[in-house]
């Protein structure tokens, strides 16, 4: 007779899964990229989420960098892919609320959000290394007296969830120049239920926990922090996990009254045929590797997966990540074109998702 654990995996398994993509938006004039410019990586951002929604994909999901040849300010985007498709999920992963002022950015998002039929889901975090050296302080922000960027991060991201919320905290004028509600203002236009819509994005376990305890759905990307209950050694998937199962232990203590949402990024290229083993043939073999994103962080990345579907399918059952998962983003070479990127998607949508239980 199966134990318990087996048969757990089986159940989770025949989970049916979000799938959509997450694109860094990179441009460059190198050769071979069909994405020169900053116009090139926009407009071809939103044919993409068309096209994605097309060959049946969940959502379309961006990275946002500042001071870089990639995607920055998300939210004209996102209303931009909103009013172009119909259906599925438009989101980030992540924006950095290091360079945000919450208010502004609730406006910003309430306005996109409405524009796409409620359907935003926001990743939020505290950022990861930039282009520059402290690139926030040339927005305007600086940390209080005994803070660093990570505390402002998270007041910033405080107070936007607060905002969001659609309470009234400001005093009217008494003289204005509109007739006012009753009571205090809030900011507008106020999207309902986009709170519950925001994501953390935690490379840690302890940012997992506070993600949770918050109330915010979890993201986790191709990168966490080394920190394995087992130690030094333990593969990827297994210490992001590890860190899923831990935000939702808070979850549950917390007593939230929803179940919340979790995601994780892989990067995924089913071989299909020349053009697939040309770009991603003798990536088969690649492992995991450990380095670090800053001076005091090691972090451990997780492979990527190329192959033919049937040896994808072995290799993706294994992964204890996305199985504790209801959401899985595809990082896509965006530089590589819309077409060739949809095929990439709806690659993965026919010929690994159904035999692992996802569709």
């Amino acid at each position: 007779m199966d134990g318990g654990i087996p048969q757990l995996k089986r159940v989770l398994w025949g989970l049916m899964k979000h799938i959509g993509f997450l694109s860094f938006g990179h441009w460059s004039d190198a050769p071979g990229s069909q994405v020169r410019s900053a116009a090139d990586s926009l407009l071809q951002s939103v044919e993409l989420a068309v096209a994605a929604e097309e060959v049946g994909a969940d959502g379309a999901y961006f990275r946002v960098h500042h001071f870089a040849n990639q995607l920055a300010s998300p939210f004209p985007l996102l209303a931009a892919i909103g009013a172009r498709t119909s259906r599925i999920e438009i989101g980030t992963a992540v924006i950095d609320m290091r360079y945000e002022n919450p208010l502004y950015m609730a406006e910003d998002a309430g306005a996109a959000d409405l524009i796409a039929g409620q359907r935003l889901q926001l990743g939020i975090s505290r950022g990861s290394p930039e282009q520059v050296i402290d690139g926030w302080r040339y927005f305007g922000y600086e940390p209080p007296e005994g803070q660093d960027d990570a505390d402002m991060a998270r007041e910033h991201a405080r107070v936007f969830l607060e905002v969001l919320g659609g309470e009234g905290f400001a005093q009217p004028n008494p003289r204005p120049m509109f007739p006012n509600p009753p009571g205090l203002l809030r900011v507008e236009p106020h999207s309902a239920g986009l709170r519950e819509r925001i994501w953390w994005g935690a490379a840690s376990r302890a940012t997992a926990v506070w993600a949770a305890e918050k109330g915010m759905n979890l993201q986790s990307s191709t990168l966490v922090a080394n920190d394995s209950a087992s130690g030094a050694g333990t593969p990827f998937h297994v210490t992001q996990a590890e860190h899923i199962q831990a935000f939702k232990d808070a979850w549950s203590a917390a007593g939230h009254q929803r179940e919340p949402r979790i995601s994780v990024s892989r990067s995924i290229f089913p071989i299909l045929d020349a053009r697939d083993r040309r770009y991603f043939g003798g990536r088969d073999e690649e492992g995991d590797q450990v380095g670090y994103i800053d001076a005091q962080t090691q972090a451990i990345f997780g492979r990527s997966y190329a192959a033919e579907p049937d040896k994808l399918v072995e290799q993706l059952r294994n992964d204890e990540a996305i199985a504790a998962a209801d959401t899985l983003l595809l990082t896509v070479p965006n530089q590589l074109g819309v077409d060739y990127n949809a095929h990439i998607i709806e690659g993965i949508l026919k010929h690994v998702a159904p035999a692992l239980g996802w569709r």
